[in-house]
């Protein structure tokens, strides 16, 4: 019965992810149409910040522990950004090529470089002080103002809410009573996202211990992926609905809040430190980072076969990981 139990909670997760996700999209999508930011920028902010939630309610959640698992902090948010690039952008592109905005070419993509950059050179000392962190959660501020701002530029809208010219402009038109509900909308989403992801964690790590699967093979890759669920989600409802910018601003925006937001607040409230994170670990975030942005430079896309090879790149370093642990 308890193993049952266990399935019934991955369906039900599974369930709450797909819904969640789609609610956020449409929620999100209303709120840029109607107040006239991109969907881009509003996958880099809004979204981006609600499918990284599960990121940091698990580092601070680890980094508040007696002792502090600062390995699990920084271990999470390592492997959310190999997991949010490599298998979120992969199986999005697989669905559907993904166009990829010259705002996250020319922008978006170099400061994530730098700040991964910054993570690693932080790290050189195996751990990220209180100083470190409020550095780190300041740039996430900055990221955020300045993005909206920007976003307020007039840029050219490209969104597909599956409605009509006529329902378009009623939405345009409409009053703050609207913009509630699509924020509520936002809000039921993100909590779907979040509990859908700790249902099916919960549900498959019980399944995985039940069949003898390593712990440390369970911390490192299930924790990781389980946080991750909700850009899963997201990218693919986006990518069905042909919102490539939303699905793409999605991914990148959340790696970028995962090192500034994360790390920066979970550091700032206690400091952070590797005693197991290795650098492997991180030359393979920092190498999949470099990849995707040479990817997104060839022509302005994400083809087919380049998702695959990322999701490849993926599903090796989970095998590795494996051995490495056994």
């Amino acid at each position: 019965m308890p193993i049952l139990l266990d399935f019934v909670w991955v369906v039900l997760g599974l369930v709450l992810l797909y819904f969640g996700a789609e609610w956020l999209v449409k929620g999100a999508g209303e709120i840029a149409l109607k107040i006239g930011i991109s969907p881009l920028v509003v996958g880099l902010t809004v979204v981006a910040f609600g499918t990284s939630a599960p990121e940091l309610l698990v580092s601070v959640a680890a980094n508040l522990q007696d002792p502090p698992k600062g390995d699990i902090a920084l271990g999470n948010v390592v492997g959310s950004n190999i997991c949010n690039l490599a298998l979120v952008l992969g199986i999005g592109a697989l669905m559907r090529p993904l166009s990829i905005h010259g705002q996250v070419i020319k922008r978006e993509m170099p400061i994530l470089l730098f700040a991964t950059a910054i993570f690693w050179l932080m790290l050189g000392d195996g751990s990220i002080s209180r100083i470190e962190g409020m550095i780190l959660a300041s740039g996430v501020i900055l990221y955020t103002v300045l993005s909206i701002w920007l976003g307020k530029r007039g840029e050219e809208m490209d969104i597909d809410l599956d409605l009509s010219e006529a329902e378009i402009e009623k939405l345009k038109e409409a009053g703050a009573g609207q913009i509630a509900k699509d924020i509520l909308l936002v809000l039921i989403g993100l909590g779907g996202l979040a509990i859908g992801a700790n249902r099916l964690v919960e549900g498959g790590g019980n399944i995985a211990a039940a069949f003898g699967v390593p712990d440390a093979v369970i911390a490192l890759t299930l924790v990781a992926f389980g946080t991750s669920l909700p850009e899963v989600a997201t990218t693919v409802v986006a990518s069905l609905k042909g919102e490539g910018d939303l699905a793409t601003g999605n991914a990148v925006g959340s790696c970028i809040f995962n090192l500034l937001a994360v790390v920066g607040f979970s550091g700032a409230i206690a400091p952070l430190s590797a005693l197991q994170l290795q650098q492997a670990d991180l030359m393979t975030m920092a190498g999949i980072t470099v990849v995707s942005y040479l990817f997104f430079l060839s022509r302005r896309m994400l083809s087919r076969w380049e998702g695959g090879l990322l999701l490849a790149a993926y599903l090796a370093y989970t095998v590795w990981l494996f051995f490495r642990q056994g």
